[in-house]
């Protein structure tokens, strides 16, 4: 839901720790103080994009593949970006994006359109690649965009290694369950979801709390305005599970074992 008036969005300890604990974002209760100075607590949507951002700095090139994996490998696993843009007869699930910080993970969700922050993670390691791959399960997702981090001349940075290998990790997970893992470049999405909260009117302190979340979605909302050009997969090294992703996600089947419930 987009705010139409002139308003000031605090976030309070409590709602803090529901974020830590990795509750929706567009499920929280919201305290909004008016210009009138009167207080209204309520749940509310976090808000969408709704117009055409500008997204600095976007690269775009020809989807390229990480590990393993052949260009025709790659060429038959395209992202949902380009399926939706093709209007291919395939499914298109929901994109999850994720942006990767030192201790906490933002993580966002579209399907192509009104992109929207959906929760913040403050995991690592293994409980973070499971949390994530129950998150995309709940969603309906079927593909990550991950965030890669690049200096202003499109070089990597030291981080990005770090990125690199959770993506890794990750996408071996995912392929078992015929999902997807892309790169995707997020030098600049910092800023640019910095400039989108203090445009809808987000106090400092809700900024600093949800700046993760709100990076996540501008990574996908770069993805999908580039129609996935410039996004990189990353393939697993085993053969068998390159296969499971060229034949997609399975149809009415519970795609979580045990290892979910650890």
């Amino acid at each position: 839901m987009m705010m139409t008036t002139t308003s000031n969005i605090s976030i309070s300890p409590s709602t803090s720790a529901l974020l830590t604990r990795g509750t929706p974002l567009h499920t929280l209760t919201i305290t909004t103080t008016s210009t009138n100075n009167s207080s209204i607590s309520q749940t509310t949507s976090a808000p969408n994009i709704i117009t055409a951002l500008s997204v600095k700095g976007t690269h775009i090139s020809p989807c390229k593949c990480t590990s393993s994996g052949s260009r025709a490998e790659e060429e038959e696993i395209p992202p949902n970006a380009i399926r939706r843009k093709k209007n291919e007869g395939r499914v298109v699930g929901f994109s999850v994006g994720v942006d990767l910080g030192m201790s906490r993970t933002g993580v966002a969700l579209s399907k192509g359109f009104f992109p929207r922050p959906l929760t913040i993670l403050e995991l690592r390691g293994q409980k973070l690649e499971l949390r994530l791959l129950e998150i995309a399960e709940r969603e309906e997702a079927d593909e990550f965009i991950i965030g890669l981090p690049k200096s202003s001349d499109g070089k990597e940075t030291p981080q990005s290694n770090v990125v690199r290998s959770f993506a890794g990790r990750l996408a071996a997970r995912a392929a078992e369950r015929g999902w997807r893992v892309y790169l995707q470049d997020e030098h600049g999405t910092s800023a640019d979801a910095l400039d989108f909260m203090i445009n809808i009117g987000f106090k400092k302190s809700a900024r600093q709390e949800l700046n993760d979340a709100y990076a996540a979605m501008m990574v996908l909302e770069r993805y999908f305005t580039s129609s996935g050009l410039g996004a990189e997969i990353v393939l697993p090294k085993q053969k068998e599970l390159r296969d499971k992703l060229q034949r997609g996600a399975p149809k009415d089947l519970d795609f979580f074992a045990d290892e979910c419930d650890a």
